[in-house]
């Protein structure tokens, strides 16, 4: 078991945080203990402590915008970008939870009612990722309390410091003692969480293989809800468009925000033959602009490091391992500084290579593929057992119709880049994306269960047939 827990900033190598892992046996019974009376509470009351939360992240902003650029390295703008989503995730998750998850009332025969509920699952594990250690668990956190559940919150090893941080407004707001609790830990403190019997659903966003992993705990347990939000071998289209500039841009955001640290990154860039030039001469004098650099960098830049070296080794070991099995360099991916696990964004021709790989390689890389019809583009579009996002550039709304049709992804865009998906809407994939439980907008469905009732005031029933007179 690891005994210690510290944080190191990407961008400049420095530990920056320490932590003693939690006591998750403790953890659970207080969080089972807590449940009784907390899924007692009405759900104005709920509400009224969610808001408060929100007004806690909105008056700390600053400090935790800094705090996830410094953990992440992610640049100032884009970890700002993720506070105001944390914050927003409040209103929307209301909003959410009476449409979707409402009480409704019929009258049935003889004065009795039939009544639709939804009950909270229980306790339940949060599992959250180092991308976006904020916004992406707590997608998962809001709902769930709002539901009445209650929550152990087990933040990425990586990322420890805005998962104590993130955990300390909802204590701050005056949420009930043991309704929120912190679970620091490796990985072997998450296994052991997702394989206790004390937890009834498992929130987890993160790597497919570790997607698979809980699958395969729980199988023996169908009752224990799972939600996996899974990585993404995701496809851009570029089909006819003379906006090549536009389409350039979109292609970079696609990419290489977050430094390729998103699970809706575009990973294969599909253009057809007679677009192939101009589109990459756009492309490549774009991504030779790319400002690599740490978080409070000015000029600011738009990417930073990639998690740690372990990350940054993984990514070129995969670029390296592209080019020795024959694809062609557009831009290599370098490190920037020795040491510390700044990548240049890196561009790979693999049309003519053999034995392409299906793997979701998290970081800043992009390979091409040349094509020369679009049924060859969505034959190659959808090369994948992977299914998160997808886009096209360019065509037609008939051949966007099309796209939209075959394609087989949980978000489907046009004009529009991979990522950056609405909160307002359903988020999640298939295959080796997810598990059929889109989170976002539609979190609910997976925090609550609905319970169908026939009520009456008194018992009133009769048997008209099959009786002995």
């Amino acid at each position: 078991m690891t005994t210690e827990l510290t944080s190191i900033e990407p961008a400049s190598g420095e530990i920056f945080w320490h932590g003693e892992p939690g006591d998750r046996n403790l953890i659970l019974d207080r969080s089972r203990t807590a449940f009784l009376s907390w899924s007692a509470e009405p759900m104005s009351r709920r509400i009224e402590l969610l808001q408060r939360f929100a007004n806690q992240v909105r008056a700390d902003a600053d400090s935790l915008a800094k705090l996830i650029a410094r953990e992440t390295g992610k640049p100032l703008w884009e970890a700002e970008t993720e506070v105001q989503a944390v914050i927003g995730k409040v209103d929307i998750s209301i909003a959410a939870q009476a449409e979707r998850a409402g009480n409704r009332a019929s009258e049935g025969a003889m004065g009795a009612k039939s009544a639709l509920r939804h009950k909270p699952h229980g306790v339940m594990a949060v599992l959250g990722p180092y991308n976006f250690p904020a916004h992406l668990p707590n997608g998962h956190i809001v709902p769930a309390l709002l539901a009445g559940n209650t929550v152990v919150f087990k933040p990425s090893e990586k990322t420890p410091a805005v998962g104590e941080r993130l955990v300390s407004y909802f204590q701050a707001a005056g949420f009930p003692e043991n309704v929120v609790q912190l679970l620091l830990g490796g990985p072997e403190e998450g296994r052991a969480l997702t394989a206790d019997p004390r937890i009834d659903g498992v929130l987890f966003t993160g790597s497919s293989h570790t997607g698979v992993a809980i699958r395969k705990a729980l199988a023996e347990r169908p009752g224990v809800i799972t939600a996996l939000e899974m990585g993404g071998n995701n496809p851009l289209i570029v089909w006819d468009t003379p906006l090549l500039q536009d389409a350039a841009a979109t292609i970079v955001q696609s990419a290489f925000t977050t430094a390729g640290q998103r699970c809706t990154a575009a990973r294969r860039l599909i253009v057809r033959d007679t677009m192939y030039e101009p589109v990459m001469e756009a492309l490549t004098k774009l991504v030779d602009r790319i400002i690599v650099g740490a978080p409070f960098d000015q000029p600011a830049p738009f990417m930073g490091p990639v998690i740690d070296n372990v990350a940054a080794d993984v990514v070129e070991r995969g670029f390296n391992g592209i080019v020795s099995r024959g694809g062609r360099v557009i831009r290599p991916v370098e490190r920037l500084k020795e040491g510390l696990p700044f990548l240049t964004p890196g561009i790979v021709d693999v049309t003519d290579m053999n034995g392409r790989r299906d793997e979701e390689l998290f970081g800043p890389l992009l390979q091409v593929i040349r094509v020369s019809n679009f049924k060859a583009a969505l034959a190659e579009a959808n090369n994948t057992n992977y299914g998160l996002s997808a886009s096209l550039l360019g065509g037609t709304p008939e051949l966007y119709n099309r796209f939209w049709r075959e394609i087989r992804a949980g978000i489907v865009n046009w004009n529009r880049p991979t990522n950056g998906a609405s909160s307002n809407a359903p988020f999640g994939g298939v295959g080796l994306s997810g598990n059929h439980r889109p989170g976002a907008y539609y979190a609910v469905d997976y925090c609550n269960y609905p319970v169908a009732s026939a009520e009456i005031d008194q018992p009133r029933a009769m048997i008209g047939v099959g009786l002995h007179q």
